[in-house]
């Protein structure tokens, strides 16, 4: 049962995988030329069933064909898997650089806001120095406001302390210039803080809503493990997957041909040993048919016998007397 059952499952596989291969090659060669794609369908279509005829004649009657027919045939067929292969190869490039466009989208798109953030940075930069110079000033200035002190020896000789009024509104007036530039400053300082928080929200955002990261994360991976760039990792993937694919197909459909010419010889073999059986059955009735003689007149044995002599002279096998007398008695 086994025996049955494996040659048909692998004629589904090699169908199944033909038909991938077919499909995308169909796909990739149509996109390659897509000024006739409808055209180089049909075209490519009918080369992949031609493909599988081929293989399937080149198999069953190898011995039985023209050498000059067997060899185009046998070149023809390694063309076609090398059609196949260049269409298998294109359709999964083109697949992988739509990805890849897109993934170069989302990067140019994060590194613009990586500039803007760059660029607020700077600013943030510029704007806590001043900030700082300026609370020092601040400080400084109230330190002055508290230590407005004049001495003088009146006329009496008495020391007079005081505050210069003068002084006290300049510092006064400072001040307030500093305490007004350094409310203006938190507030640019305040304001680009929130605006790089805003970009890094955007970032993380445009990071995790893209499909590309885990389409791309294994190619990735494996791109900085061998420190190979991800186009050459995925080059490399891409030819192992033609060089295996329409090749495997076809050693499939050779090996399905190849399962059911066993399993025919092995009915064969069944059939031959059922016939030798029934010859066997029915020896007895064949002897009684075959010993049935015709009885000729008694006037022939003379001359007969004559002719027989004859024969004996000349060297001829003849039959013996008793052979002979069988057909009178």
């Amino acid at each position: 049962m086994k025996s049955k059952i494996l040659p048909w499952v692998i004629a589904f596989a090699a169908l199944s995988i033909s038909a991938s291969a077919a499909f995308y090659s169909v796909t990739g060669l149509s996109k390659l030329f897509a000024g006739a794609s409808f055209a180089v369908i049909l075209m490519t279509s009918s080369l992949e069933f031609s493909k599988l005829v081929i293989a399937s004649l080149l198999y069953q009657y190898w011995g039985s064909l023209n050498k000059i027919l067997r060899t185009y045939l046998s070149i023809a067929c390694v063309v076609l898997i090398l059609i196949t292969s260049i269409g298998i190869y294109g359709f999964l490039s083109a697949a992988y650089q739509q990805t890849a466009t897109l993934e170069g989208n989302i990067s140019s798109q994060i590194e613009l806001l990586e500039r803007k953030k760059t660029n607020y940075e700077e600013q943030l930069a510029v704007y806590v120095d001043e900030k700082t110079n300026i609370n020092a000033s601040v400080t400084a200035l109230r330190g002055g406001l508290s230590n407005n002190v004049v001495q003088y020896t009146n006329a009496e000789g008495q020391v007079i302390t005081t505050t210069s009024s003068s002084t006290r509104r300049a510092l006064e007036k400072q001040l307030d210039q500093a305490i007004e530039r350094q409310t203006i400053i938190n507030g640019k300082v305040d304001n680009l803080n929130q605006q790089i928080f805003d970009l890094d929200s955007e970032i993380v955002e445009v990071q995790t809503s893209s499909e590309t990261t885990s389409e791309l994360g294994p190619l990735k991976y494996v791109s900085g493990l061998l420190g190979v760039r991800m186009d050459k990792v995925v080059n490399y993937l891409l030819l192992i997957i033609v060089f295996v694919f329409d090749p495997l197909a076809i050693s499939l459909v050779l090996a399905a041909n190849f399962a059911f010419t066993q399993l025919k010889v092995k009915n064969n073999k069944k059939a031959e040993i059922k016939v030798v059986e029934k010859i066997i059955e029915v020896p007895v009735e064949t002897e009684k048919i075959v010993e049935k003689y015709i009885k000729l007149p008694s006037n022939l044995q003379g001359p007969l016998r004559e002719t027989i002599k004859h024969a004996y002279r000349r060297g001829e096998s003849v039959p013996s007397s008793d052979e002979i007398d069988k057909f009178f008695k």
